[in-house]
């Protein structure tokens, strides 16, 4: 990606159309003894929403922490940007990605608003640092958080500081974002926000990589789909060609089938469930008097 010089630091230029952003190229990485990913290849391209899921353990976390060059490759390399992730110092690193880790913990209550403006920290010294207020109320009003700017960030429900989180990443403006289980503590109605909101990102050219475990989410938004299993992809693409029965059944070790949504096709995953106990069926619970 070029380079604009005004003044100070170097900005980065938007990357193009379907660019390849984020690769993993035969990556492993070990944690201690153990072997979390083994020979992973993937690729986030510019303008796509690609979301990773499998079950507990799979490395999912550990992939989007390998792509953030958050956690070493044992083997293979990760590239940002047409770069070795080494090859960046922290700074220009910082201007490329933005990290949402799956929680958000403040040993000092900040305001909200404080949180969100450290979003855009990478920024100084360049000519975009004077558009940080503007970012910054662009990501709280995005998230819906605006309207406790004035709060410590310690007094929020797990929910809310999701997503002020989320607001300081976005207000980061990073043409990268990395978003692990994002919706994991939000009610249905800011899940769907949220992925709303990485589909935007999206149309607007970045590419967002985001953890899911709701299969329905990855259906409904993701471009494509990496199912990960024991570390390794079993299978990377559109949701409506790699959500199958045999392959999900096999994966989570929980059959399940997969239904077009009525009206849109989207596919559904929905678990095989035994016909309830008698005592449910009889409207007795399973009690028995003592």
């Amino acid at each position: 990606m070029p380079f604009f010089r005004r003044s100070g630091r170097s900005v980065p230029a938007r990357p193009s159309p379907s660019a390849a952003f984020a690769e993993a190229v035969g990556l492993h990485v070990r944690l201690g003894e153990r072997a979390v990913l083994a020979g992973i290849d993937l690729t986030a391209r510019a303008g796509e929403v690609l979301a990773l899921v499998g079950p507990n353990g799979a490395g999912k976390s550990t992939l989007l922490a390998a792509l953030a060059a958050d956690l070493p490759a044992a083997e293979g390399l990760v590239r940002i940007d047409g770069r070795p992730v080494g090859d960046w110092a922290a700074p220009d690193l910082a201007l490329r990605r933005s990290v949402l880790p799956q929680s958000a913990e403040m040993s000092f209550p900040f305001p909200v608003g404080d949180v969100v403006r450290m979003g855009r920290a990478p920024w100084a010294g360049t000519p975009l640092a004077g558009s940080d207020e503007e970012a910054v109320a662009a990501a709280m009003a995005v998230t819906e958080v605006a309207g406790f700017a004035a709060r410590p960030f310690s007094a929020l429900s797990g929910g809310e500081r999701a997503r002020v989180a989320l607001a300081r990443v976005l207000a980061q403006q990073a043409p990268l974002l990395l978003l692990d289980e994002p919706t994991a503590a939000l009610d249905l109605r800011h899940q769907e926000l949220v992925l709303r909101i990485c589909r935007e990102r999206a149309a607007a050219g970045d590419a967002v990589v985001v953890v899911l475990h709701d299969l329905g989410l990855a259906a409904a938004y993701a471009d494509r789909a990496a199912v990960l299993h024991e570390g390794r992809i079993a299978v990377d693409g559109p949701p409506t060609e790699v959500f199958g029965d045999e392959l999900l059944s096999r994966v989570y070790r929980q059959p399940v089938e997969v239904l077009p949504h009525p009206r849109t096709g989207v596919p559904l995953v929905v678990p095989v469930r035994d016909d309830a106990p008698s005592g449910v069926r009889n409207g007795h619970f399973g009690l028995t008097s003592a």
